[in-house]
C-alpha cells in the first residue's frame, strides 16, 4: 500500500544506507523497524514482574480483617 510519511532527513538517510547494505528497499527497512517497534510494545505489555514473597505465618492471633477500627488500633500500636 502506498502512503506518504514525513521523515527527518537524517533518519531517511540512515534508512537508505541500511537498505543499500542489506540490498532491500527503503520500504522494507521501514516495515522491519515498525514491526520491531510493535513487537517491543507487545513484549513490554506482557512483561510480568514476579516479586519475592515470604510466608510470615498468616495473621496474628486476634486480628479481624473485617474490623477496621481494631486494625487501625493495631497499626497504631494500641491493642
Amino acid at each position: 500500500m502506498r502512503t506518504t510519511v514525513d521523515l527527518s532527513e537524517d533518519l531517511l538517510q540512515e534508512a537508505k544506507l541500511r537498505a543499500a547494505r542489506r540490498r532491500v528497499t527503503v520500504s522494507a527497512v521501514i516495515e522491519d523497524a515498525l514491526r520491531a517497534s510493535f513487537a517491543r510494545d507487545v513484549a513490554a505489555a506482557k512483561n510480568i514482574v514476579n516479586l519475592p514473597s515470604a510466608d510470615l505465618g498468616g495473621l496474628r492471633p486476634g486480628v479481624d480483617l473485617d474490623n477496621n477500627a481494631a486494625l487501625l488500633d493495631i497499626m497504631d500500636g494500641i491493642e
